[in-house]
Parts: structure tokens; sequence; C-alpha cells
């Protein structure tokens, strides 16, 4: 396994414990047993990430996090065929891909959730990476997938994350309407 993760922070972003997302990100690709991985994650300000979730998703406004697949490529197996698999979807995966994340779309919904910046954000470069794994959010039974990856995951870091009532949450609702994830047993490290 060889994993290239480059973490950068576009100001004005605040900067964050970079080596602790490269840590989960690594975690996590360990866990979806990807072969190797080049991933670029790019800490920006919320403008940045309006800006960018206008031009690639048509939503007029930031959100958490972007993921950009760039390249994926299947050892032995079909790709498709994992497609649906609770876990292990980018198993012996070369994969590329770029990640955006909103520092200060993390930083107000930490505040919310009553949990650190560090780990909103680390949650949302795991996020992410296992839409670059091949998982996605868009159905219920999906969602829970996603979010079982992503407890696992964070899980092994030390991190326990827990998720409101579906009921009243959406990943696709404009910032601060909602709140991500929650841990108590954590304090505020990272933003300056």
């Amino acid at each position: 396994m060889t994993f290239e993760i480059d973490i950068s922070v576009a100001p004005p972003a605040r900067v964050a414990d970079c080596e602790f997302i490269r840590a989960a990100l690594t975690e996590g690709l360990k866990k979806e047993q990807v072969e190797s991985a080049v991933l670029s994650v790019t800490l920006v300000d919320n403008p940045t990430m309006h800006r960018l979730n206008r031009e690639h998703l048509q939503h007029d406004y930031p959100t958490d996090v972007i993921s950009f697949p760039l390249e994926w490529m299947c050892g032995n197996e079909s790709c498709e065929d994992r497609i649906g698999f609770p876990d292990g979807r980018a198993k012996g995966a070369l994969i590329e891909g770029e990640i955006v994340v909103s520092v200060d779309y993390a930083e107000e919904m930490a505040r919310r959730c009553g949990w650190t910046t560090q780990n909103e954000l680390t949650l949302y470069a795991v996020h992410g990476m296992l839409h670059i794994c091949g998982y996605d959010d868009l159905t219920t039974d999906e969602k829970q997938v996603m979010r079982s990856r992503e407890k696992a995951i964070l899980g092994h870091l030390g991190i326990e994350v827990t998720y409101p009532d579906d009921a009243t949450f959406d990943d696709d609702e404009p910032p601060g309407t909602s709140c991500h994830s929650n841990d108590a047993s954590s304090s505020e490290s990272s933003s300056s």
C-alpha cells in the first residue's frame, strides 16, 4: 500500500492539524483496502467553497466538503461488482482525487455540535475520501453505509461520531441549519 496525501491551507483559512487529518485519511484508505492513493486536500474559507459549490454542483451556498475523483483503476476485479458493498468498495484500487474542505463551515458546525473544529474538519476529509472510494449518500441506505464507514475510521482514532435524526438533517442544506456530529468529550484545540 502506498499513499501520497498532500494537504494545503488556502488563505485566509485558519491552520488545522494537517498531520491528524493525514493520519485519518491513511487509516481510512487502509480500512478500505486501497492499494495506492494520491489525494490532494485543500482547506479553504466559505467564499471559496461557495464559488466551487456553485461552479461544480450548481448549489448557490457554501458547503462542508466537495470531492473530485480524478482516477480509479481496479486490480483484478471489476469495480462495478463492489457497488452496494457495505465496505471495501475500493479494495485493491488505485485511486486519485481532490478533496476541498471549508474551515469556516467546520468552525460553525463544531460550535453548534459541541466538539472541536479539528474533529469536524477530519470528518469532512474522511467523508470526501469515502466518496472518492466509491461511496455515496444519496439514499437512506447508502447514507447509513457511509456513516458506518466514517464511524469505523474515526473511531479508530478515538473520535466518537454521532448523527442527528435523519428527519431533521439534510446533507445538502445551506450551512448552519443542522448538526453533523457530536463529541462532548473533546475540547477545542486547533482553530486560531
